[in-house]
C-alpha cells in the first residue's frame, strides 16, 4: 500500500498544523472537524495505537474499526514511542512548527511524559495547547479517570432519564465525549483568533464533567435558579414521560408544538377545537402550567390519524414535525440524500465506505481533498522527513523502536 500523500488543503484552517495526541472519541472528533476545514492534522499514536481503532466495531483490517474510520479522516498517522527518549525528542521537533497540540489524558500523565504546557511552550512559545480532560483541576475529582458513561452519570444525564422513565439510563451515544469535542473546537478557534491579534499562545482545558453539568443545569436548574429557590429543579416538559416521539395510528412521528399557531391546528385535528378557548390551554403559559394534561391530550389525539396524514397536515399548517427514524431508516432519509450527506468513498484498504459529509456550510468553501483514515504509523516516514529528519535518521529511529512505520503486508499476518 502506498502512503497517502497530503496535498495542500483548502478551507478556513488551511495552513494550521495540529499535533494530535488524542484517542477514542472526544479528541478525534475535535481534530476531525479541524481537519475537515483545512487544518493539517498529524495523529501521533503510541505503538499500541488509538484504542478507538478496536472499540468501534469490527473492521475489514486490524485496527480499522468503522467508528475509527468516521473520526479520523483527513489525518495522517505517525507512530512514536514517547517513552523512548528519541521518540519524545522527535515529537518535540514536530511541535516546533505546529500551531495546536491536543491531548486527552489526565494532566499528571502529560507532566510525567514531560509534555506539560511549560514543556511544550519551551519548544513552541505560541502553541495552542488544548487538553480534553475528565474533571476540572481545582476540585476533588481532579485525578479521577473519566469516560463518557462516568460523566453522563455524574453530570446528571442518567438521572434525567430516571426522572422521566423511572430508571437511570445513559443516552445511547457518547454524548459527553461529543459535547466536549465540539466545545474544544470552539476554544481552539477562539485561541487561534486571539493569537492572531496578540501573538500569544494559550493553555486550554476542556473538562467533560463541568461541560456536561453546564448543559444539564442551564436546561434544568429551573426554579432552583433563585436564592431562595422558588421550587424544584427540572423542566417539567422535558422530564415528562410523554416527552417522546408521538405514536400515530400506524407508527410514530417526531413532533412538537409550542405557540398558539402551532397548537391550535392540532386541537382542530384532534376534534377538540373548544380547547383553543380553554383557560388551561389557550396560551403558552397556560399549557406550560398544565403540561401533564396537555401532553396527555396530544398522546390520545395523535392516535387518530396515520403518520403520513400527520406529516402532510403539519406541513400544511406549519406545525414542526418530521419523520421518526430508526438507525436503519435514517440512513435512507430522502432529505439526507438530497443534500448528499452520505457519500461513498473508496478507502485504499477498507474498500467502498459510506462517509458523512460535514453538516455545516461556508460561503468560502470547505476542504476539497479527502484523506482516508490512516493505519497506525502509515505516514511515519513521510512526516519525519517533512520535519527535517534525514533518511538515515529516520531509519535509525525505526530501528531503535522510537518510531514505527505501518507495513501493509503486516496486516495479512494478523488474525
Amino acid at each position: 500500500m502506498n502512503e497517502t500523500v497530503c496535498p495542500p488543503a483548502k478551507g478556513l484552517l488551511a495552513g494550521i498544523k495540529v499535533i494530535d495526541l488524542t484517542s477514542v472519541v472526544i479528541g478525534p472528533l475535535c481534530t476531525q472537524i479541524l481537519a475537515d476545514h483545512g487544518a493539517e492534522v498529524i495523529k501521533v499514536e503510541s505503538p499500541e495505537g488509538d484504542v478507538g481503532r478496536h472499540l468501534g466495531g469490527r473492521g475489514k483490517s486490524p485496527g480499522m474499526a468503522p467508528k475509527f474510520l468516521h473520526l479520523n479522516r483527513n489525518k495522517r498517522s505517525i507512530c512514536l514511542d514517547l517513552k523512548h527518549p528519541e521518540g519524545h525528542a522527535a515529537l518535540l521537533r514536530l511541535l516546533r512548527d505546529a500551531d495546536v497540540m491536543t491531548w486527552n489524558v489526565r494532566p499528571d500523565s502529560m507532566a510525567r511524559m514531560k509534555l506539560s504546557y511549560e514543556d511544550v511552550r519551551a519548544v513552541k512559545p505560541d502553541i495552542i495547547y488544548c487538553g480534553m480532560i475528565g474533571f476540572g483541576q481545582d476540585g476533588r475529582y481532579a485525578a479521577l479517570p473519566a469516560y463518557d458513561p462516568v460523566v453522563q452519570g455524574s453530570a446528571g444525564v442518567a438521572g434525567l432519564m430516571a426522572k422521566a422513565f423511572g430508571e437511570p439510563r445513559y443516552v445511547p451515544y457518547v454524548l459527553a465525549d461529543r459535547t466536549g469535542g465540539l466545545i474544544a473546537v470552539q476554544m481552539i478557534a477562539m485561541a487561534l483568533f486571539h493569537r492572531e491579534r496578540s501573538g500569544e499562545g494559550q493553555s486550554i482545558q476542556v473538562p467533560m464533567f463541568e461541560n456536561m453539568a453546564t448543559q444539564v443545569l442551564t436546561e434544568h436548574l429551573y426554579h432552583r435558579t433563585y436564592v431562595p429557590a422558588l421550587g424544584e429543579a427540572g423542566d417539567p416538559r422535558l422530564v415528562n414521560a410523554s416527552y417522546t416521539p408521538m405514536k400515530t395510528s400506524d407508527g410514530y412521528i417526531s413532533l412538537t408544538a409550542n405557540t398558539n399557531p402551532q397548537v391550535f391546528p392540532l386541537f382542530d385535528a384532534f376534534g377538540l377545537p373548544h380547547l383553543k378557548d380553554d383557560p388551561r390551554f389557550n396560551s403558552v403559559a397556560a399549557r406550560f402550567a398544565h403540561v401533564q394534561e396537555y401532553f396527555q391530550i396530544r398522546v390520545e389525539g395523535m392516535k387518530k390519524h396515520s403518520t403520513a396524514w400527520w406529516l402532510d397536515y403539519c406541513q400544511k399548517h406549519d406545525v414542526p414535525a418530521a419523520p421518526y427514524h430508526t438507525l436503519e431508516s435514517l440512513i435512507d432519509d430522502p432529505h439526507l440524500a438530497d443534500v448528499g450527506f452520505l457519500q461513498q468513498r473508496e478507502h485504499p484498504t477498507e474498500g467502498r465506505l459510506l462517509d458523512l459529509k460535514p453538516a455545516n456550510t461556508l460561503s468560502s468553501g470547505t476542504r476539497e481533498d479527502w484523506l482516508p483514515a490512516p493505519h497506525l504509523g502509515e505516514q511515519t516516514r513521510q512526516i519525519l522527513a517533512e520535519a527535517g529528519f534525514t533518511a538515515a535518521q529516520i531509519e535509525a529511529l525505526l530501528a531503535s523502536g522510537a518510531a514505527r512505520q505501518h507495513r501493509a503486508d503486516a496486516d495479512k499476518d494478523r488474525p
